[in-house]
């Protein structure tokens, strides 16, 4: 029964993570598939730079929400007095945030072709250790005003989460080697969906940020 409690939670934080909420919100609210647009990208980074500050707020806070929303699934298992020891409920939440992650990348609603899974990968860690988040959010806007790049940021961030779990202000307790583990396999999951990224930072031809409606997909 628990095996099939957890894996029912996997596959409905899989479903959450799947809703494409800026390919959604684009077609409802502007008759356009963001895909077509900017970078081409279904995600809140894309999605303000082509619709503007309302839109990214409303699709990143969603995008977020997703995250946060299949890792606290596992309180539902606790709920249910499923016996789950401390690193099994760590396990439960990494398993279900990935899921959640895994279908913002690859959503089942929109032929898997999705966004890169940063905004929800943000929600699943503000569930798992708040003030380790928030610190990842503080390097992302410092990076990112000290740039433009919003995918410099988030890849800079993403490593920041397990390097954060490393320091006692942000770990009061031992160090979880299981977690900080997922997390430096998180970042290597960013810096994958980042790749075309990546070689455009290196040429000195990536997009910084901007509000412009550009029909390009690069």
């Amino acid at each position: 029964m628990t095996l099939l409690l957890i894996s029912a939670g996997a596959i409905l934080s899989y479903l959450i993570g799947s809703i494409p909420t800026a390919v959604w919100y684009g077609k409802a609210q502007h008759g356009i598939d963001i895909r077509d647009y900017g970078s081409g990208n279904a995600g809140a980074t894309n999605t303000f730079r082509v619709l503007g500050k309302k839109a990214g707020s409303l699709v990143m806070f969603i995008d977020v929400l997703k995250g946060f929303a299949a890792t606290a699934l596992v309180f539902f298992l606790i709920d249910l007095d499923v016996p789950l020891t401390e690193n099994q409920t760590i396990i439960c939440q990494l398993l279900f945030g990935a899921a959640a992650v895994l279908g913002h990348i690859f959503p089942i609603y929109e032929k898997f072709k999705g966004g890169k899974g940063v905004a929800t990968l943000l929600g699943m860690i503000l569930a798992m250790n708040f003030e380790a988040a928030l610190g990842c959010i503080a390097v992302f806007l410092l990076v990112f005003l000290t740039t433009k790049y919003v995918s410099l940021g988030s890849m800079i961030a993403a490593l920041a989460f397990p390097l954060l779990l490393l320091l006692p202000r942000f770990n009061p307790n031992e160090p979880n080697p299981l977690l900080i583990g997922f997390g430096f396999i998180l970042f290597s999951v960013v810096v994958l969906t980042h790749r075309k990224n990546i070689n455009r930072l290196i040429h000195g031809e990536e997009n910084k940020a901007n509000l412009k409606l550009r029909k390009n997909k690069d």
